[in-house]
């Protein structure tokens, strides 16, 4: 994710640097040209599987990351874009961030309904039974991470108006962007349509207590302890919730109200 979330803020800062437009027009370029790129992706990555699909979508985003480095022409390289942010509030971001985030949840919640989704599902629960009923793997895996970079991308455009700057090392971090997202999608619950905003809830209100130690309430090493308490919430989380808090969430509603057995006096049967 971290190739799609830079391509589309590099598209939004662009747009302002050398085309003279503004970054909000660049939204409307950054998520085309992430599904641009991850149709590039899923071209080279997806007939490979296992530990060679693994390490073949590392070195392509190390490789995104390298041409925003040293292209410095473009991109302006390590002293990164910066540009003039519209609003001095941020409220406004928060109900276009909430605008973009409803339109995510619609999309993919129509798209799941749809053919496509009853073949996403498929491919995820069997792919090869699937390829069996006719139903081609590469190119619907390919659909699904188009639309995946799409969100991604326009995210990233978004990030590039908010923040007003960006460089490589932000926008391409494997950390921050890439093994965050599989750690929400995990806590949240992968294949469902509410696991990712309710795993961004969670990671999100965890990393910021803890990076202000617990409204200082804490001794000041805690904020340095974010990466530890993750890793132990996904150990957690694999161990006792494997679907995640909302695919788990009917038996941890079915543990939470289960009443517990009347216990008989002595003198009962």
């Amino acid at each position: 994710h971290a190739i799609f979330f830079g391509v589309g803020a590099y598209s939004a800062g662009i747009c302002t640097t050398k085309l003279g437009i503004s970054a909000w027009w660049g939204m409307l370029l950054g998520g085309p040209m992430a599904m641009l790129s991850g149709l590039f992706l899923g071209w080279i990555c997806f007939r490979l599987r296992g530990s060679y699909f693994n390490l073949a979508t590392l070195a392509i985003a190390e490789v995104f990351r390298l041409v925003a480095i040293y292209w410095r022409n473009f991109t302006e390289g390590m002293q990164g874009i910066l540009i003039i942010t519209s609003f001095r509030s941020k409220l406004p971001y928060y109900f276009l961030a909430l605008g973009l985030a409803a339109l995510c949840v619609f999309s993919i919640s129509r798209i799941m309904k749809s053919k496509w989704g009853f073949y996403f599902i498929a491919i995820r629960e069997d792919q090869e039974a699937a390829e069996a009923l006719g139903i081609s793997s590469f190119r619907y895996k390919s659909l699904s991470l188009m639309v995946s970079s799409f969100f991604t991308g326009l995210a990233g455009a978004f990030y590039m108006n908010y923040m007003g700057f960006i460089d490589p090392e932000v926008v391409f971090s494997l950390y921050f962007i890439s093994i965050m997202a599989i750690l929400v999608a995990m806590i949240g619950g992968a294949g469902t349509i509410w696991g990712p905003a309710v795993g961004a809830f969670v990671m999100v209100l965890l990393q910021e207590l803890f990076r202000s130690s617990f409204f200082g309430y804490a001794p000041k090493w805690v904020s340095d302890a974010h990466a530890l308490a993750f890793g132990l919430l996904v150990i957690l989380a694999i161990r006792y919730m494997a679907n995640g808090v909302v695919g788990d969430f009917p038996r941890i509603l079915n543990l939470l109200t289960r009443k517990k057995p009347m216990v008989s006096g002595a003198g009962g049967n």
